[in-house]
């Protein structure tokens, strides 16, 4: 059991963060609220809050060592803050989080328990919106190759369609694979999900990255399958198809058959691998304060 000075320098520590990171978070919340690409970050600080719980022997049992080496962390963290908040950069005061954090662990316990903790400090990076030039960069490709598979899938049925970049002239309507359309906004949950779902499903790394890294192809396909789908209902029942209830049911049927597709990724991993006897519980879940 965590004792009452530990419990309490917890609190302040944690009540100090939170007034030093005030404003960033404010702004982060907004973000996840405004950017449905990033509404999945209310989770993360649970996901990961859950994830330090699981570990609570390995804490307990890890001998506290501090390091002076954490002060220079928290230093270069903090110097991250400011100069992210004096410039206006806010992936660079969000970012900070991590290695402030980081830094706190090692300057108040040491190696030991930072090497148990990593992984959740790590996690809560998947809540932080990447920079736009970089999102752009991501999401444009995308859009034309929604748009490229769209228009392949749609003319494969029979219906006559003319692609330029992005849009797809049909006969009745003209369809623009949008950037909320081009399939980064599943692809980022979806690995979101993979990270969570590979952890509790198999403590073995190489099918957590396995598992991770196929929701990538899983994202492109399900999106190039709902571009192409929204393309045929706008032919067959008419423009208002693409609009409206149906576009965004449509978003969730697709994000529903995009995870089933990682969960029997998962399955042929399991039975072309088998996980070793001592590995597979009842429930499936990692080993106290695995990875």
């Amino acid at each position: 059991m965590m004792s009452r000075n530990t419990l309490a320098s917890t609190v302040l520590i944690a009540a100090a963060v939170l007034v030093v990171f005030w404003q960033v978070f404010v702004r982060l919340v907004d973000a996840w609220i405004v950017d449905g690409n990033y509404s999945h970050g209310f989770l993360i600080i649970p996901v990961a809050l859950y994830f330090v719980w699981e570990r609570r022997q390995k804490l307990a049992s890890a001998v506290p060592s501090p390091t002076w080496f954490g002060l220079a962390v928290l230093a270069g963290g903090l110097a991250i803050l400011l100069a992210g908040l004096w410039g206006s950069e806010l992936f660079l005061s969000r970012i900070a989080l991590l290695p402030v954090i980081a830094g706190i662990v090692l300057f108040m316990l040491g190696w030991q328990h930072l090497r148990v903790l990593w992984f959740p400090i790590a996690f809560l990076f998947l809540m932080i919106p990447i920079p736009a030039i970089i999102f752009n960069q991501i999401a444009f490709p995308l859009q034309l190759l929604a748009s490229r598979a769209g228009a392949w899938a749609i003319s494969a049925v029979g219906i006559p369609v003319l692609r330029e970049g992005n849009l797809l002239v049909l006969a009745h309507t003209t369809l623009e694979v949008a950037e909320a359309c081009s399939g980064i906004r599943s692809l980022v949950s979806l690995i979101t999900l993979g990270i969570v779902y590979g952890y509790f499903m198999d403590s073995r790394m190489w099918v957590r990255v396995l598992i991770v890294a196929s929701a990538i192809p899983v994202a492109i396909l399900a999106n190039a399958a709902r571009v192409a789908g929204t393309g045929m209902m706008a032919h067959w029942i008419g423009p208002e198809a693409a609009d409206g209830f149906f576009h965004e049911f449509s978003g969730w049927i697709v994000f529903l058959f995009a995870f089933v597709m990682i969960l029997i990724i998962q399955r042929v991993i399991i039975k072309l691998a088998p996980k070793p006897f001592a590995d597979s519980g009842m429930s499936g879940l990692p080993q106290e304060g695995g990875v």
